[in-house]
């Protein structure tokens, strides 16, 4: 009997032919991109995908990232954001405290609040709600981008509301749309090792499916980087992929590089960017169906966010002002960047930047 080997030169054209004639990658294709060290074709590759997609152009939005509390039943093992109430530097803002912070950094350009936080059991639901409102109300021009799918269910679950009537409370208080974290990795063996108690697999895509059902177009990610396999990210890709053929409720996948616990750490507790660029345009390979993939420069710094862009990337994520989370978890990074920072950024990568807003319609176009 003849065995015919394939080579991985022969296995990458494969895959190419694939991606160009647009049939669907496999598991093992994923796979093996993960697993070639041909980090350049696997790039020029997503990015001929994006082209197809987007064109040249890359988009950001003006929006402030806003926490109301950091009071967290959860104890996931990655998070340095969360305290137990009580604990020194614990907080939960209310309405007008909140207010008052936005007042001391807004400005007429913001477009979305970027809201997500602990799940602090010590407030009811009501807070989570009445915190939209006011935000609503002194801000009217502003979309609310707010909680995890992970919140949702955790508001499901004290409150004893299903998914659909949290969410129909929350959108009559003025959300706009989920923020796409609580991901994590979509494997319940992954949950269970790093402690992610809060919403599991089929949770977290239920209440997105939830959300798309009542007319809510949403975000999601994916927290890569700790004991996960390659195998595992893909299989992540690929829920998220046949979620979004039954609904078409995404609108950009983010791929999000784990940051250390210490700040200080050293470059050998952090991904590579090698492997932050891979994961980039893999998730353009994959997930076909949805239309961006975001560089979050928060996690992987803006250089490498503006060789992204020619690697799969459309989307350079927006101006932030002050993130939180990922700073607490050792961050290096800017905790936000101006409009002009963006636009120059995405102009060094030969790119298009245009202005959006939290649904992709395009405000400006800076040609």
């Amino acid at each position: 009997m003849n065995v015919v080997m394939t080579t991985p030169e022969k296995r990458m054209q494969e895959i190419a032919e694939k991606v160009r004639h647009g049939e669907r990658l496999s598991l093992e294709d994923g796979v093996f991109l993960y697993q070639t060290d041909d980090l350049l074709s696997v790039g020029q590759l997503a990015n001929e995908a994006n082209l197809r997609k987007n064109g040249k152009k890359v988009y950001f939005i003006e929006n402030m990232s806003l926490y109301f509390t950091n009071v967290c039943e959860a104890h996931c093992a990655f998070c340095n954001f969360r305290k137990d109430q009580g604990d020194e530097g614990a907080y939960t803002l209310s309405g007008q405290e909140m207010i008052e912070y936005v007042e001391q950094h807004f400005h007429p350009g913001v477009r979305e609040f970027h809201i997500v936080g602990g799940h602090n059991p010590h407030v009811p639901f009501q807070y989570y709600v009445d915190s939209l409102k006011a935000l609503r109300d002194r801000f009217p021009e502003v979309t609310l981008k707010a909680y995890t799918a992970a919140e949702i269910d955790f508001f499901s679950r004290i409150s004893g509301l299903s998914y659909k009537e949290v969410l129909q409370e929350l959108m009559s208080a003025g959300l706009g749309s989920l923020t796409g974290g609580g991901a994590e990795i979509l494997s319940d063996q992954y949950r269970k090792k790093m402690r992610v108690t809060k919403a599991d697999v089929s949770e977290y895509l239920q209440v997105h499916r939830t959300a798309h059902e009542l007319g809510l177009r949403t975000h999601t990610t994916m927290l890569y980087g700790s004991i996960e396999t390659h195998q595992q990210r893909v299989e992540h890709m690929m829920q998220i992929r046949e979620l979004q053929d039954e609904t078409n409720g995404f609108m950009v996948f983010i791929p999000l590089s784990m940051q250390p616990i210490n700040p200080r750490a050293g470059i050998r507790r952090r991904n590579s960017a090698y492997e932050d660029l891979k994961t980039i345009a893999i998730s353009r390979l994959m997930l076909d169906n949805i239309q961006h993939i975001k560089a979050y420069f928060i996690n992987i710094g803006t250089q490498l966010t503006q060789v992204s862009l020619t690697m799969g990337a459309s989307d350079a994520h927006g101006t932030i002002v002050k993130e939180r989370i990922s700073h607490a978890a050792g961050a290096l990074t800017p905790e936000g960047i101006t409009r002009e920072d963006l636009v120059w950024l995405i102009k060094g990568a030969g790119r298009i930047p245009v202005e959006r807003d939290t649904f992709y319609n395009e405000v400006k176009v800076y040609e």
